[in-house]
This record gives structure tokens, sequence and C-alpha cells, in this order.
């Protein structure tokens, strides 16, 4: 199993940070294009709730469509929620997004856990492909909210 960790401090407050990170509509806008990332869910426009089930399509390799279906196990408003598989590419996924003011903005952590299906071939296929594809994705995302929101320099306590 993979576990990563990633921070990024955005000059904006606990509300705007709540109400854009909670909207699945704006993954799209986080996740680099050629992905080709679609929220197929009708009902994702309601307020974020445990239970929520979206789907979507991505195109990680080649351009090939997967089916992709998370559901939000967790929330705790303006605080974090929690995303996992039920189908999709992975073996395991679980995704835990943090928001927390700090003075000038809010601090986002990302910890996320993941596992490759196909024993040791998908250990393999990871260690060549997944890892860094799933870096390049969060580095694309603090790239795109940096241009949206700016950015201050900040170091997680204790990490």
């Amino acid at each position: 199993m993979q576990e990563l960790y990633y921070t990024q401090k955005l000059p904006i407050t606990l509300d705007e940070a709540w109400s854009f990170f909670s909207d699945p509509v704006n993954l799209k806008e986080i996740t680099p294009p050629h992905m080709g990332f679609v929220v197929k869910s009708t009902t994702y426009r309601q307020k974020m709730y445990a239970g929520q089930i979206i789907r979507y399509i991505v195109r990680p390799i080649l351009g090939i469509p997967l089916k992709w279906c998370t559901e939000i196990t967790h929330v705790v408003d303006k605080q974090y929620f929690i995303d996992e598989q039920r189908f999709g590419p992975y073996a395991f996924w679980h995704h835990q997004h943090h928001f927390t003011a700090i003075e000038d903005g809010v601090l986002m952590e990302d910890i996320l856990h993941y596992k490759v299906p196909f024993g040791f071939i998908g250990d393999w296929v990871n260690a060549l492909f997944v890892k860094k594809e799933v870096s390049a994705i969060f580095a694309y995302r603090k790239k795109v909210l940096t241009e949206r929101f700016g950015a201050r320099n900040y170091t997680a306590p204790g990490r």
C-alpha cells in the first residue's frame, strides 16, 4: 500500500476553501486535462454528505476511458472529508482532505492511501508509472490552485 502526504497553504478563508473543494464539479479544474476527467453524477451539487456517491470517467492511460466511483464516507463541515473508491482502477483508495484555518489563510492537507491491483505486477506498475502519475496530478493541482487563489510559504508542523 502507498501512503502519500501533500500540503498547500492558500490565502483564502476556510469558507472559501470548503466551498470550492467540497463541490465535485471543481475536480475537473484541478485535474490535468490529459486525464479526460468527467463527473457523471447528477446529484453532486447537493451539500456534501457522508454516503454521497460520485461517479466519474477518467482516461489515465492512452485515452482509454475508465469508470470510477467514490463514496464520501466521512464529512465534518469545514474540517475534513474522506472519499473512498467503491469501484475503479485501484484495489484500494482512501483519500483524506483536511482543512485548517491558519494565519492569512487555510492549510490543506491530503493524506492518500492506495493500492494498485494485481499483486507484484501492480507493485511494479506502481513503481514505474502510477506513483509518478499520482504525484504529477497533485503537482498540477498545486499549480492550478496557486494560479487561482495565490500562495503563501508555509511548512506544516511536524512534517
